[in-house]
């Protein structure tokens, strides 16, 4: 157990802190940081899915009055090391999937970049490609492990032999989804002196760093990577990617000058990564009581050839429900598309929508109520590892969510309930994400002027980061708020892991903690102007000892349309066991956009692929369909009281993601209970119910 923090600041609804700068607009992001005569980066991009540059002519871009330079693979910096394929940008004239990076402009203004851009002609040798998952894929592989750094396939009892009373056998799909943050990746570069310093739109100024300084042959501490404000990630911005080169090359060749590289809203869908389509086999097997005797999660999913991404799609399955027999297994199949990455709950999100949905099929088949043949399942310790949880509340989750949402009188018949056109029904789904801490993050602490200034290289990407973060040290310290100067984004600054897998505040507030009380340790509570001490991310004995997750259970309605299938989803409930909340404004703002995210990944969100020309064909917001307000009517979000002694000494376990994890199935469960039908396919679009 870690020794838990006094609690004044933390739990209370302080307002953010960054808040009046966003909405006055004086927060620089990336691309507004003032900078001197900068150029402006355009990128060319690949117009086949594979082959080779046969020949490139850019003589009438470069010719275009305010052109400042064209690079292609033939006259770009060379860059250090191909190690990471991925960032191997403008170096040969391969071509590994549509929209890859093949060029860039560097002109006066953006207009004429983009301009230029669109005047370079490519001569290709178009080769063959293959963009379209399958689960009979000829090349299917295994990856050593999976995202997360976890085992690739499980297996324990006999799962094929095993003949259940009642089973539940069925494939479901998630389409390719794309992360669509509202500000889009940007940079901007400046290379003087053999130094790289850049303003970027990123989840980690460390993590890019890594990334960066290898392939362009530079120590670490020659590449400075500032990012005082994001404005949303999902993921996308976890790491560096191709665009971040391009722009480190463009600043190579500028004589000083720095460069602006904003991606467009069109350029994401082919740069920044994406959430990878999948096939997913699962079969659950019971007595006629509802208790599980076999659970099977078989996963077909889409990477890349030019780097491998392995989604922990089956992951979650593994320690949400016991069964005597049990496997999961994840197979890749490497195609010419570009990198899959994370997106919201990599992983979890697609997995507990198959999941979830198989034991609404489940509890229907057994004439048991869904919420019932969950707690019927409900583990004493955890199915994958043996060890106890540190705190399992999903039962009170599930108790709690049905009397707030009204569950106890809903007909279990489908299509039982109709208001004029609109059939009605209710549907439920359990939600899951581990508890994760990183190593390696460093905070120091200085006294000046009546104030402490806390130091570390975080991030925040909108989710509250600058207030969460200064009420850890508050009380860490034992301070008031006012007292605390929080300082993040920058490499200048103590290092930090990423913000990444609900594990930021975990993280970064566990090494705070450890600054501030080595600080009284050697300072006592009456320091002196310029008295400094750091601290690390501690060591947890307790992450041996206990499996930690957070758990929640989301309740959604739903209304079909009987005419033309259109679904509204008039109120959605989720209830929540997260641990300790540091801050309750920001931590219902996260689970509220996690549940609508949800919907979106339930009802809209589908990239569409098209298989002649390997490229997503609806690439921006009038075609790629996200939630708008009037999609979204009472959404609520609330949590149990408590704090997890084994988590760290806050008592927290993150709730960055864990908010979009049931919610697909709880929807898809709602218009199954409304119309009768099994939507297994995201997005649900009004087609998929009619076909039976």
């Amino acid at each position: 157990m870690t020794e838990q923090l006094e609690r004044n600041a933390i739990g209370t609804s302080l307002e953010r802190l960054d808040g009046h700068a966003k909405v006055t607009g004086t927060a620089a992001y990336a691309y507004e940081q003032p900078v001197r005569e900068p150029l402006y980066v355009h990128p060319v991009q690949a117009t086949v899915a594979r082959g080779r540059i046969r020949h490139i002519d850019t003589d009438a871009a470069e010719d275009l009055e305010g052109v400042a330079a064209v690079l292609t693979h033939l006259n770009a910096p060379r860059l250090a090391t191909g190690d990471d394929p991925e960032m191997w940008v403008l170096q040969s004239d391969r071509i590994a999937f549509r929209g890859q990076l093949i060029g860039a402009v560097l002109a006066e203004a953006p207009e004429v970049a983009r301009q230029a851009a669109g005047l370079v002609r490519i001569d290709y040798e178009q080769e063959q490609h293959d963009v379209v998952l399958r689960s009979n894929y000829e090349r299917l592989y295994a990856p050593e492990i999976v995202n997360g750094g976890f085992g690739t396939d499980t297996h324990s009892g006999e799962v094929e032999s095993v003949d259940p009373d009642v089973l539940v056998d069925r494939t479901y799909t998630t389409p390719m989804e794309h992360n669509n943050p509202m500000e889009p990746h940007t940079s901007v570069a400046i290379w003087r002196d053999g130094s790289l310093t850049l303003y970027d739109s990123t989840q980690g100024v460390f993590a890019t760093r890594s990334r960066l300084a290898p392939v362009l042959g530079l120590e670490e501490q020659r590449v400075r990577v500032i990012s005082p404000y994001v404005g949303g990630g999902f993921g996308s911005k976890g790491t560096a990617h191709a665009h971040n080169v391009l722009a480190a090359l463009a600043a190579r060749v500028a004589g000083g000058r720095p460069v602006k590289l904003a991606l467009t809203r069109q350029q994401m869908f082919d740069l920044v990564g994406h959430r990878t389509p999948t096939i997913q086999h699962v079969r659950l097997g019971s007595d006629r009581d509802g208790t599980l005797s076999v659970v099977t999660h078989d996963v077909v999913e889409r990477t890349s050839t030019v780097l491998e991404f392995a989604e922990q799609t089956a992951v979650a399955t593994r320690t949400m429900y016991p069964a005597p027999n049990r496997r999961t297994t994840h197979r890749l199949a490497a195609l010419d598309v570009p990198v899959p990455f994370w997106m919201r709950a990599p992983g979890e999100a697609p997995g507990m929508f198959a999941t979830e949905v198989a034991m609404d099929e489940l509890a229907e088949a057994c004439g048991i109520d869904p919420i019932e043949l969950r707690l019927r399942n409900e583990p004493d310790v955890d199915p994958e590892s043996g060890l106890p949880y540190s705190a399992r509340n999903l039962a009170r989750c599930l108790r709690e969510g049905a009397e707030r949402f009204g569950w106890s009188g809903r007909d279990p018949r489908p299509r039982a309930r109709r208001d004029g056109n609109w059939l009605i029904g209710t549907g439920v789904a359990s939600s899951t994400y581990p508890r994760f801490t990183f190593p390696g993050s460093v905070a120091d602490i200085r006294f000046s002027g009546g104030r402490y200034e806390v130091r570390i290289g975080a991030a925040d990407i909108g989710t509250g980061t600058w207030t969460a973060l200064t009420q850890v040290a508050a009380d860490a310290l034992g301070c008031p708020v006012e007292s605390v100067r929080l300082r993040i984004g920058d490499t200048d600054l103590p290092v930090a892991t990423v913000e990444g897998g609900s594990a930021g505040l975990s993280s970064w507030g566990a090494t705070i903690v450890d600054a501030a009380r080595r600080f009284r340790e050697k300072f006592g509570t009456d320091p002196s102007d310029g008295d400094e001490a750091d601290g690390m991310t501690p060591d947890n004995p307790d992450d041996d000892r206990f499996s930690m997750h957070s758990f929640g259970a989301v309740f959604a309605e739903a209304r079909v349309n009987a005419d033309t299938g259109e679904v509204r989803v008039p109120r959605m409930l989720g209830v929540f066991s997260v641990g300790q909340v540091i801050n309750p404004s920001t931590a219902r703002s996260q689970l509220i956009g996690g549940m609508t995210m949800g919907l979106s990944m339930a009802l809209h969100e589908e990239s569409v692929l098209d298989p002649r020309f390997g490229h997503v064909i609806n690439r921006d917001f009038a075609q790629y369909h996200v939630p708008v307000h009037a999609d979204i009517a009472d959404v609520e979000a609330t949590w149990l009281d408590e704090r997890d002694a084994h988590a760290n000494p806050m008592g927290a376990r993150g709730i960055g993601e864990i908010g979009i994890v049931g919610s697909p199935a709880a929807v898809a469960n709602a218009v199954h209970h409304a119309t009768g039908i099994r939507a297994r396919d995201l997005p649900i679009t009004p087609d998929k119910l009619f076909r039976e």
